[in-house]
């Protein structure tokens, strides 16, 4: 008997776990996020007008004591500089919107499906805008972002400009017609449509307006007929006066009668003899004492020697090494070959660390074809720091420069023996180095006008600081140049301290002359400002333009020194290490500076400003746009290189001393030259044995405006929550306003007012930049007693 079959069970199956929101919790997450997208769009659109101020803040986040001027403060500084510098710039705009659909559709229970859609077709814009404002804003990755800026960068490595052009332009179409459903039919159609609506519109006009042309003649017609005529005098705007008789009008007529003219001839001979007398007693006092000369209280005073500089490297310049120059010159020409690019000729120029191959193309070779291959012959040659010069101004060829596997060192020593420095006749001749040709540099400080010096840590800025002061030091007269150095990290221009009394500038009554503190930069700056605007008094009274022609007529004898005129000596300013300046000061760094750099060319205050990254916020706009010479070694990226000198070309560079110099026009290579700082000590310690003049050159006197100084101490004018304010900072320890504002609920100008109050009491110290101000007392039992013996 046969067994019955049994229905096996079918075994239930394991659910995965569930995603699926209930109908509340939708609402709350599109609550959520349609507010987060509002406070996105805030944050965002706060970034273009505060990045600057907040960028300082991002790494101090967790102190609360650090507020930050975007709307979202912190926050909305740290999010939006994520979002809009390191992302895709104002693209980034398009992010709080697909936010805000996101938290409507969760918010009103719409299917998710059309939400998908929607976030590919945002991301796709975000991608083509930030990569299109990268392409047209190639300066600045403000507008497209770090990602737009990059990809553009990498894009035209491999494509070029007119192929990312291309490619962007795709991308409009794509967008176009897959997204808005454009096609040419209907494009032709819209024309069409616009055209017949302008005609219509046109000829409607017409009618309208011969139709008030006709309404206007009728109604001059009917005025004319019913109205006398009025006649208007155009130049008071009334009616016409009824004409006097002949007798009134001679009756009020009044006759003067001119001076006569012998007298002003007189008067005019005065004027014009007066010059001829200056002139005439000027060349009397020239032929009896001859020319005025500045040097002559010094008149002892002997240049420095040769023998203080040492010959670094070899003595006999450079050597040639012929097998690495057929070896490079072969790795070339095959690798253009390899990608069919034929030369005509090469040539080869050595230098003491680069050598310079000038390779004239075959004919119908693109150039851009050779520039986008600088990777390709950079690994072929297994060389670091290869940099293409396409093409090379004023010739005819293309330049591959490629560092020397055995770099020869450039002494201070030749340089400043070289006959292009000895006999340069300059106002402050400057000896860098020499070039890729072995010729030694020698530039104008004087024509610079100002000099902006940059590069990473450890490649050469020290170094080339002391090239420049010790080229000035070897041709310059104590009494024809000064020196004003402000040394924030107080050990690179210490030395120069022994030449106090020959060379340096500083205020009265300062002790050191080589300036480390902050205060001291701001009150040096604001006196060297008032010393332009007394300079172009003297400018002034004098009839020139510029100092070199002052001197020339104060050495002449022309100008009177009971009049205030004096010999003026150049200034030149020097600040190592300026974007610690900005970091701490600010503003009250950043004005003075801008003024000089706008101003001081012409009465030969000159500066020369060095500092690790030339970033926006620490060279401004303003700044960078009165340093047309610029000076940089090597960086670490294409953007520090473009941010200095508006080109690439610093990122290739081999360091120790490799720069790139720039006057506004062609970028020169140049290695620095070096001098070593026992050399600076002999210089230095050869000036200063010789006899100096009794002090410093004295800066004008500078009276800072010290925060809350000038307030008297006066009880009775004491803010009501001054105690509890006292005792807010006496626990926090930290003397701030913005402490006070948050603690006690008050503006920012009532809590300005209170630590002003606070530091005439002894309690905080002075207004020290963007650092918090010093308590001086230690706990609530020092503070009691300080008010009650008040």
């Amino acid at each position: 008997m046969a067994k019955k079959a049994t229905k096996s069970k079918p075994k239930p199956t394991k659910k995965g776990p569930s995603f699926k929101l209930s109908k509340q919790n939708k609402i709350i997450l599109g609550s959520l996020l349609m507010l987060f997208s509002i406070a996105l769009f805030f944050s965002f659109i706060s970034f273009y007008f505060n990045w600057q101020d907040d960028q300082s803040l991002l790494s101090e986040f967790k102190d609360r004591n650090e507020l930050a001027k975007n709307l979202l403060n912190k926050f909305g500084a740290s999010i939006s500089h994520f979002f809009m510098y390191k992302g895709f710039g104002l693209a980034s705009l398009i992010f709080p919107f697909l936010v805000c659909i996101t938290g409507i559709y969760l918010f009103l229970g719409l299917p998710m499906k059309a939400l998908f859609k929607k976030w590919i077709w945002g991301l796709l814009f975000v991608v083509w805008i930030s990569i299109a404002l990268g392409f047209f804003a190639t300066s600045s990755p403000l507008l497209g972002g770090l990602v737009g800026f990059e990809m553009n960068d990498f894009l035209q490595d491999y494509a070029g400009k007119i192929g990312v052009l291309l490619l962007l332009v795709f991308g409009l179409i794509f967008i176009l017609v897959r997204l808005f459903e454009v096609t040419p039919e209907g494009i032709s159609s819209f024309f069409k449509s616009r055209k017949e609506a302008i005609s219509t519109e046109f000829k409607a006009n017409q009618e309208r307006k011969a139709n008030k042309k006709k309404e206007e003649e009728e109604l001059i017609t009917t005025s004319l007929e019913e109205e006398a005529p009025v006649i208007i005098d155009t130049y008071t705007h009334k009616e016409e006066i009824p004409h006097l008789e002949k007798e009134e009008k001679i009756k009020d007529f009044e006759i003067t009668t001119p001076e006569p003219e012998e007298t002003l001839d007189m008067e005019v001979e005065q004027v014009i003899e007066e010059p001829e007398e200056i002139d005439i007693l000027a060349n009397k006092l020239v032929d009896d004492f001859g020319e005025f000369d500045p040097t002559l209280e010094l008149g002892n005073y002997k240049f420095p020697t040769l023998d203080l500089l040492d010959q670094h490297g070899a003595t006999g310049g450079i050597t040639i090494n012929q097998e690495e120059l057929e070896e490079n010159k072969n790795k070339i020409v095959d690798t253009l070959k390899n990608y069919k690019i034929g030369i005509a000729q090469i040539k080869a120029t050595i230098g003491p660390t680069v050598t310079l191959y000038e390779i004239v193309p075959e004919a119908g070779v693109r150039i851009s074809k050779i520039k986008n291959l600088e990777d390709d012959i950079a690994l072929s040659l297994a060389a670091l720091g290869i940099r293409i010069i396409a093409p090379i101004p004023g010739k005819g060829t293309i330049g591959i420069e490629v560092p020397n596997k055995n770099s020869s060192i450039v002494s201070m020593r030749s340089v400043i023996a070289s006959s292009k420095f000895q006999k340069a006749e300059m106002e402050l001749p400057i000896a860098f180095g020499k070039t890729i040709s072995n010729e030694t540099f020698v530039v104008d400080l004087a024509k610079m006008p100002h000099l902006l010096m940059a590069g990473a840590t450890g490649q050469g800025k020290s170094v080339g600081l002391n090239a420049v002061l010790t080229s000035l030091l070897y041709k310059k007269h104590p009494a024809e140049v000064k020196f004003i150095l402000v040394d924030p990290k107080k050990v690179e221009l210490t030395l120069y301290n022994k030449i106090e009394r020959h060379f340096l500038a500083k205020l009265p009554d300062s002790e050191e002359a080589i300036i480390t503190d902050n205060t001291k930069v701001i009150h040096t700056l604001n006196s060297l400002c008032i010393e332009m605007d007394n300079r172009y008094e003297l400018l002034k009274l004098a009839m020139v333009r510029n100092l070199k022609e002052y001197n020339t007529k104060f050495k002449a004898r022309k100008l009177n020194p009971n009049d205030g005129h004096k010999f003026l000596p150049y200034i030149v300013l020097v600040i190592d290490e300026f974007a610690d300046l900005i970091m701490t000061a600010g503003k009250e760094v950043e004005t003075p500076v801008a003024r000089l750099a706008q101003l001081a060319r012409a009465i030969g205050i000159h500066l020369i400003i060095a500092t690790q990254r030339p970033s926006v916020n620490v060279i401004t706009g303003i700044i960078k746009a009165n340093f047309p010479a610029r000076l940089a070694f090597r960086v670490t990226s294409k953007i520090d290189s473009r941010t200095i000198l508006d080109t690439a070309g610093a990122d290739q560079l081999i360091g120790r001393g490799d720069m790139l110099f720039t006057q506004g026009n062609d970028v020169t290579r140049i290695q620095c030259a070096f001098v070593d700082t026992p050399e600076v000590a002999k210089i230095v310690e050869f000036i200063g044995a010789q006899r100096a003049y009794p002090d410093a050159h004295e800066l004008p006197e500078y009276v800072g405006e010290d925060s809350g100084t000038s307030l008297d101490n006066n009880v009775s004018d004491r803010d009501a929550k001054f105690r509890e304010a006292a005792e807010v900072i006496v626990i926090a320890q930290q003397g701030s306003a913005s402490l006070i504002q948050r603690k006690l609920k008050l503006g920012y100008n009532r809590a300005g007012r209170i630590i002003d109050q606070l530091e005439a009491a002894g309690i905080v110290g002075p207004f020290e930049g963007s650092k918090a101000r010093q308590v001086y007392v230690s706990d609530m039992v020092a503070l009691q007693q300080i008010l009650d013996n008040e």
